[in-house]
């Protein structure tokens, strides 16, 4: 189910610090390259099971048992990290 569109038609814009990259890698236990963390979180939020929605100033995209947070302004991948139930 997807409530935002602006975040999937901005998917190019997509990118992160070399930090927040470091802080997805070990939230989510994955062992993938600066480049591959916003490859991953692309393929994920254009997934057809992602639950998008906006609270302020940030996108958050829930799938696959995990959240991840962009910025809505500079489409910049804040974290990410697994749902707590």
């Amino acid at each position: 189910m997807i409530t935002d569109n602006e975040l999937l038609e901005n998917l190019d814009k997509l990118h992160t610090a070399e930090l927040g990259a470091l802080r997805i890698k070990r939230n989510l236990s994955l062992d993938l390259g600066t480049n591959d963390v916003v490859d991953w979180c692309k393929t994920k939020i254009s997934s057809a099971n992602s639950i998008i929605t906006r609270a302020g100033k940030n996108w958050y995209v829930n799938i696959d048992n995990c959240i991840i947070t962009v910025n809505k302004y500079s489409y910049t991948i804040i974290t990410a990290h697994k749902e707590k139930k």
